[in-house]
């Protein structure tokens, strides 16, 4: 198989840190002139690497799969999905999302991807987190390995979309489009994340350690704005948070190791959200769990 894309990517002259930081036209310029040819490089690297079917549903909590492929099959039995999140914070729901035993599959193939070589934009909103990387295809400098795209929009289409409306019927039409990016916490690199609200409808947040990858400190805070209540969470491997983006969090300091995430995002077309407060859309489960025909907008928050 030729590889010709992938060499040309892993030589190619990148942006320095601070021109991506600084969000230069030049860097736009890198990212959207070379789009092509880190797709093809990202296909051709997958299929050298032996990976193009390793991330499957497999991977997902074996309970909340299965309830999850019920309620597909009978969106009547939508219930099932519903019960295994369970409030930890007001607005704020958790589950086990990954099964811990299969995480290590992700988690292998997400290092194999940090040592392609091949060019990947870390997130700007979050001080360009060295150990991250955008996960959607509307954005610039995406992981855009074919088994990784389908592996997020699987999660996105099938699992993300429908738990959100259950949980938060009020996003019910803003969310229609996706976003995600990865991150990673190191202990004396990037640290934290202050007090913020995100510019989406829901949020899910999926905590990656493998079991035994231990670390200090990085709670995920999150505070009321109507009680005043604060509360600092944290999540074993493989769980999950989700909750309105309007939710105000904050990352803690990590003091030691690495914790590694997903976090996805869902938003209306043009980056619409819910009004704070806002109706309760009444739909019919079978709209529930349903896929929207809109294209993707090309928008992207950052």
């Amino acid at each position: 198989m030729s590889t010709q894309s992938l060499e040309q990517a892993r030589t190619i002259a990148r942006p320095t840190r601070e021109e991506m930081l600084q969000r230069t036209y030049s860097v736009h310029q890198f990212w959207s002139q070379n789009n092509d040819l880190f797709k093809n490089a990202w296909a051709e690297w997958e299929t050298a690497s032996g990976l193009t079917s390793v991330l499957d549903s497999s991977l997902y909590d074996p309970k909340l799969r299965t309830a999850v492929e019920q309620a597909w099959q009978d969106p009547s039995q939508e219930a099932a999905v519903k019960d295994l999140w369970e409030e930890v914070f007001p607005g704020v729901y958790k589950t086990q999302f990954f099964d811990p035993k299969k995480l290590k599959i992700l988690r292998d193939y997400l290092e194999a991807v940090s040592e392609a070589e091949i060019p990947l934009r870390p997130p700007y909103g979050i001080s360009l987190n060295r150990g991250g990387a955008m996960l959607d295809e509307r954005s610039e400098g995406h992981l855009g390995a074919p088994n990784f795209q389908q592996f997020y929009k699987g999660l996105m289409d099938a699992y993300m979309r429908p738990i959100s409306r259950l949980l938060f019927p009020d996003i019910v039409g803003f969310d229609t489009q996706t976003f995600g990016f990865s991150i990673q916490w190191q202990a004396d690199t990037d640290t934290s994340l202050r007090a913020h609200t995100d510019a989406s409808s829901v949020t899910l947040n999926i905590n990656l350690n493998l079991p035994g990858e231990e670390f200090s400190g990085s709670g995920v805070r999150f505070f009321d704005h109507e009680t005043r209540q604060v509360s600092e969470l944290t999540f074993a491997p493989g769980t999950a948070l989700i909750h309105h983006g309007s939710v105000a969090h904050e990352s803690m300091p990590i003091t030691e190791g690495e914790r590694s995430n997903f976090v996805l995002w869902l938003y209306g077309d043009g980056g619409q959200v819910p009004r704070f407060g806002g109706t309760k859309t009444q739909i019919d489960p079978r709209q529930r769990w349903s896929v929207p025909t809109a294209p993707s907008d090309g928008f992207a928050p950052f």
